[in-house]
């Protein structure tokens, strides 16, 4: 069954060739620590992190 929370973050994950092990990785969290938040909508400090970590490895961030 697919998750329809946090569809964005999802879809930028995909769209740019990245496992979730490596999103966790530049967060400094384990991989499943991600799965488990990105089954609720990620709000506040933790959607930060995400969108952070993403744009990292965009290319995009520090």
């Amino acid at each position: 069954m697919a998750s329809n929370k946090n569809i964005e973050i999802r879809q930028r994950i995909s769209k740019g060739g990245f496992y979730y092990w490596e999103v966790a990785q530049v967060m400094g969290v384990s991989a499943g620590t991600l799965c488990l938040w990105l089954r609720e909508e990620l709000t506040g400090e933790r959607l930060t992190r995400v969108l952070s970590a993403l744009d990292k490895l965009e290319g995009r961030g520090k």
